[in-house]
């Protein structure tokens, strides 16, 4: 239970700040709601079919999956604490925008992060089912913060958190090394 609320909250800071940088442009409350709700949705998907690759790949990986889910961990940490802004406006100003192809394409976009959630959950065999409700609740009320948050909130506050969130998977992929080693 411990490693699966470790995996999720980081994805909670992650969402807070794309959807601050939503709320940065000032969405009124129903406009909101869809894209909690869009975000959500797509946060609690993306697990099942990171899930289903992580088994796949635990079955061919077989005692070795442990060490390539904590590498997954790992590079996705690293690609959060690391990766360039410099695109994240114009997804969130289209995300703001859009509606139909537009959101499924941006909502899959945000949610890449669950699904390497989700393989790695699949290669540590912890509780999928646990792992959808939590994450779906992180998503919605970190949104929700994030939205209503974000019109207040400095740009640098708000990647500050993404880049917290990749520091915090980063550190337990190293925890769990550390653990699997000894």
């Amino acid at each position: 239970m411990l490693r699966l609320i470790l995996l999720i909250v980081p994805l909670g800071l992650d969402t807070f700040a794309v959807a601050a940088a939503l709320g940065m442009r000032g969405l009124p409350a129903r406009e909101r709601l869809r894209v909690s709700l869009t975000m959500s949705s797509f946060e609690m998907v993306m697990p099942i079919v990171g899930l289903l690759l992580g088994h796949a790949l635990g079955d061919l990986v077989g005692r070795y999956a442990d060490y390539v889910a904590i590498a997954v961990l790992g590079l996705v940490g690293a690609w959060m604490l690391l990766h360039d802004e410099d695109d994240e406006g114009e997804t969130v100003d289209q995300l703001a925008a859009g509606n139909g192809l537009a959101v499924l394409a941006l909502g899959l976009s945000i949610s890449l992060d669950e699904l390497a959630i989700g393989f790695t959950i699949g290669l540590l065999h912890l509780s999928l089912w646990l792992a959808i409700v939590l994450i779906g609740l992180q998503a919605f009320v970190f949104a929700q913060l994030g939205l209503r948050l974000g019109a207040r909130l400095h740009e640098n506050l708000r990647e500050r958190a993404e880049q917290a969130a990749g520091l915090a998977l980063l550190t337990l992929a190293v925890v769990l090394g550390v653990q699997k080693l000894t």
